[in-house]
């Protein structure tokens, strides 16, 4: 008993939901309703449509009479009998019925996977921006909190602080500002192309120009013909990859297990807010 208890005590949580059409508030139907309707088209009689589903006559015409009321026009269009009895067929309405309710399904089933593998950790924020996993051409894409935010003549400078307390500063216009309605504790992604990055070792206090400087360990480097792509692995926890010539990585020794700074400006980096 004990061990049971210890088992369900041990399995992680899970996102799970279902999806149905309503009409007025009133439910039209989900997954079932719909199967049914796909019975009914692949056998043209709610009778046997109705045994293929393992439900009675009663209940499978009760439902197909429910959603052709709220549908407004009839989904299923019924035959009078000859010799050979009446039949049913699905109308052109409850064909794309179906075939919508699918489509949406599919993206409703792809969504809950992402809310299952990005959201379910207690230990970290929620963050929609971060389930939804934007793809874009930018290679570096940062979800942080927009930590400060200063107005100048014509740019602003935002400052967005990232879940492992680094910090990226991005400049915009002002228009860009009002249009995103960047506000101070908001979240934001930052995206910067890889090819904006430049690479430095042993800065050892220098000072350079670039308003961003990310340190980190080099996680990988992966040659190319002319390019090497190198990820830096953040000491905040986030990863950034960028692209440096054949030669520079060789005069830099660029190579896993050094230490590396991330350094590109504040102009390189677009901002991006959940619509």
């Amino acid at each position: 008993m004990a061990s049971g208890r210890r088992r369900k005590r041990n399995q992680r949580l899970q996102v799970q939901g279902s999806l149905w059409f309503t009409v007025g508030g009133e439910s039209l139907g989900g997954r079932d309703r719909i199967d049914l309707l796909r019975a009914l088209a692949e056998h043209g009689s709610i009778t046997r449509a109705a045994r293929a589903h393992g439900i009675s006559y009663k209940a499978a015409w009760d439902a197909i009479d429910a959603m052709n009321t709220l549908a407004g026009e009839p989904l299923v269009e019924r035959s009078a009998g000859g010799r050979g009895g009446g039949s049913s067929r699905l109308s052109a309405r409850g064909l794309r019925l179906i075939e919508r309710f699918e489509q949406i399904d599919a993206a409703h089933q792809r969504f809950l996977n992402l809310l299952d593998e990005q959201a379910i950790d207690l230990e970290r924020p929620f963050s929609l921006l971060r389930v939804l996993n934007m793809k874009t051409s930018a290679r570096n894409q940062f979800v942080g909190t927009v930590s400060a935010l200063r107005a100048g003549a014509v740019n602003d400078e935002v400052e967005i602080t990232l879940p492992g307390g680094q910090r990226i500063v991005a400049v915009v216009t002002q228009a860009s500002t009002q249009a995103l309605g960047l506000r101070t504790k908001m979240t934001v992604i930052a995206l910067v192309k890889s090819s904006s990055i430049v690479v430095a070792t042993d800065l050892d206090g220098a000072k350079v120009s670039a308003r961003n400087q990310l340190a980190g360990t080099i996680g990988a480097v992966t040659p190319g013909a002319v390019n090497s792509e190198v990820v830096i692995d953040l000491d905040g926890g986030d990863r950034i990859a960028a692209i440096v010539t054949e030669g520079s990585a060789r005069a830099l020794g660029l190579k896993p297990g050094v230490r590396a700074t991330a350094l590109f400006k504040a102009t390189s980096v677009i901002l991006a807010v959940a619509a």
